[in-house]
């Protein structure tokens, strides 16, 4: 439904922009939020673009829109604007989606924002910017509600009211000491049920799921999910409160890995497609299928060697191709099922041979079940030939061999790569498929040719 919302949205905004009528496009625009603008924006010409966003009449619209626009939009957007209208809007925009920013342009250019920018605003972007893009300091929000353990409920509301008003994420007040280290976390709902003179200490919860400014941003999503809290306190190596994550950005960063995720699994980099150039996606790409090629050849070379086979028994060539479907088939279910265990933290490297005995384990049911299967099926296709039993025996065994081998291999290397700190994802897809077609037309031509004689 919300993908036919916004194709009737481009469709309408087209249609207002041909004919010139600015008026009822105005009344669209600011009444569109700009999160779904700039779904538009990826079907406009630069020059409609620019169009669109002079009629939005909200400055802090466009600094939303500034901060859902992809990279490669942005950038060319942004390069025709003038340095005093691009601070504008910086200045209405959450420090972090700030920092984002910068973080995509030019060093030069960034540089020059933020002398530009109030001392303010740029001090708490030139923080942020200290720490890396993918981590918990890169991604927090500077700005939170922390409170003295000493103070009441009643002041603590008071403190709200005045000092707190501009908070973007009021979802917890933390409390710290007076070196600003974090002590303790209260929800906004166990504040207004207290009694009014309690004092924080009392009821503040000291059990806190915190991490710290290093911490990788997939570690973070992976607590925010586990433990379903609104946001995760980020301090430094003495403990001090210095921002925190909330739950919006967790939601970008579990799409945003679980995409890296799938690009890496099928060889393609780890980068959206309409964010790459040609020669970009072509280099990326290379290797890997270089790897399948190298793995065909290899293929070709072990079917040769087995040519006089063949050519007594013509038929062996027939169930080549499911026997090496079938084996890559499940490999990639297993490596796909543990990249993503591991991903959201269901599955742990330490457990590694309870893993893999499992998938092993399944992939030898699924093979013993196919296999007999496809037995049958050759069985039943060569009958009238005098080594169709034969046959049929050293088809049903290629298939549990394939089936079970590349359930342990997709299972397996993951695994192993996760426990050495590589990225899991990049072990599968190419690299198990092309591994298991190569063992899989091995096996099959060895029992082939021991159990017919050949």
């Amino acid at each position: 439904m919300l993908r036919d919302q916004n194709v009737v949205l481009v469709e309408s905004i087209r249609r207002l922009l041909r004919r010139g009528a600015t008026t009822n496009l105005s009344k669209i625009v600011n009444k569109t939020h700009a999160a779904d603008l700039s779904i538009v924006f990826k079907y406009m010409s630069l020059g409609s673009q620019r169009k669109l966003f002079d009629l939005i009449e909200d400055i802090e619209q466009k600094g939303i829109l500034f901060s859902e626009l992809e990279e490669n939009i942005l950038l060319d957007f942004v390069n025709g604007m003038t340095l005093d209208d691009i601070v504008e809007i910086m200045e209405s925009m959450p420090s972090d989606d700030v920092a984002d920013f910068l973080g995509k342009l030019p060093q030069a250019k960034a540089d020059a924002i933020l002398e530009e920018m109030h001392a303010e605003g740029s001090e708490e972007v030139e923080d942020l910017l200290r720490y890396g893009d993918d981590t918990a300091g890169g991604i927090m929000v500077p700005d939170f509600i922390s409170l003295r353990e000493d103070l009441t409920a009643k002041n603590a509301i008071e403190s709200m009211q005045k000092e707190y008003l501009d908070v973007e994420m009021a979802f917890y007040i933390y409390v710290v000491d007076e070196n600003s280290k974090l002590l303790g976390v209260i929800s906004l709902r166990q504040l207004v049920v207290v009694k009014a003179e309690t004092p924080l200490r009392e009821f503040m919860t000291t059990d806190i799921f915190s991490v710290r400014t290093n911490t990788d941003q997939e570690e973070v999503a992976k607590i925010v999910a586990r433990y379903d809290i609104l946001a995760v306190p980020v301090v430094d190596d003495n403990n001090t409160l210095v921002g925190i994550v909330t739950v919006d950005d967790v939601i970008d960063i579990i799409r945003l890995e679980a995409t890296e995720d799938m690009l890496k699994m099928a060889g393609a980099g780890e980068d959206f497609v309409e964010t790459q150039s040609v020669l970009k996606s072509t280099r990326i790409r290379l290797p890997w299928l270089f790897a399948s090629a190298i793995g065909g050849v290899l293929a070709v070379f072990i079917i040769s060697h087995f040519e006089s086979s063949l050519q007594k028994f013509a038929y062996l060539a027939a169930f080549i191709p499911v026997i090496m479907g079938m084996g890559g088939n499940i490999g990639t279910q297993s490596s796909t099922i543990v990249v993503r265990g591991l991903a959201t933290g269901r599955i742990h490297a330490k457990d590694l041979w309870q893993v893999v005995s499992k998938e092993l384990a399944t992939g030898f049911i699924l093979g013993a079940v196919y296999g007999l299967f496809i037995a049958v099926v050759a069985q039943v296709l060569f009958h009238d030939s005098v080594t169709s039993f034969g046959f049929a025996i050293s088809v049903g065994l290629a298939v549990v061999c394939s089936m079970s081998i590349a359930a342990l291999v997709g299972s397996l290397v993951p695994m192993v790569f996760a426990r050495s700190n590589i990225d899991p994802a990049v072990a599968t897809g190419p690299f198990v498929t092309t591994s298991i077609d190569i063992v899989s037309v091995y096996l099959y031509f060895v029992f082939a040719t021991k159990i017919l004689g050949l």
